[in-house]
């Protein structure tokens, strides 16, 4: 590779580095496995970007080597358990545990208020639980915001199928976001606010 396209591609590479990294960490949940898959999906892009077209979407060509490559690498080993207790969340489960909790008296938008207590930290600890499909979705689209026809062509899959991992992605993170909020006295602070005791 001339010299010139090698510079470009370093230049293109290094600002997407920390997006990659944090999204890796996401998937392999591991960070020795999230150095390895970044630092094997540069190799590969790298070896690759002669084929890479100047002018369309370096970030969105560079995150499908990385899924791509967890796919390869990981899914195998990782097989997961579908976490059942977060599939039979309802559209609206946070609207509706934090109308229960008093706080439509408090908001139009009583799932805001409990949102507005949460962290983002809190966010990827939600994002984390999701089963493997409906986190990758979820990471592109929240954490990289990545549109849903570029998370399509990253995950070569239709973007109907994208739309429907995310609405049901969504459902998960409400019920995964609240099982949080529960757990760190979030909830019982809302409920005391509230003027609710029990």
């Amino acid at each position: 590779m001339p010299a010139s396209r090698q510079a470009e591609f370093e230049a293109l590479l290094s600002p997407l580095l920390g997006a990659l990294f944090g999204t890796a960490l996401r998937l392999t949940r591991n960070r020795d496995d999230a150095e390895d898959l970044v630092q094997e999906a540069a190799v590969r892009a790298f070896r690759a970007f002669e084929s890479f077209k100047r002018g369309t979407n370096f970030r969105a060509w560079l995150f499908r080597i990385l899924t791509n490559l967890f796919y390869e690498r990981y899914r195998k080993q990782q097989r997961e358990p579908v976490r059942a207790d977060l599939e039979d969340a309802a559209d609206l489960f946070l609207y509706g545990q934090s109308e229960q909790l008093g706080l439509r008296a408090r908001s139009e938008d009583p799932a805001a208020l409990l949102m507005d207590q949460l962290t983002t930290d809190n966010v990827v600890e939600a994002i984390n639980a999701l089963p493997e499909e409906y986190r990758m979705a979820a990471t592109l689209y929240f954490m990289e915001e990545f549109s849903y026809e570029e998370i399509a062509a990253i995950l070569e899959c239709p973007i109907g199928t994208v739309r429907s991992r995310l609405h049901r992605g969504r459902k998960m993170l409400q019920k995964a976001l609240w099982h949080i909020a529960e757990a760190q006295g979030i909830v019982e602070g809302l409920r005391t606010a509230a003027g609710k005791t029990g």
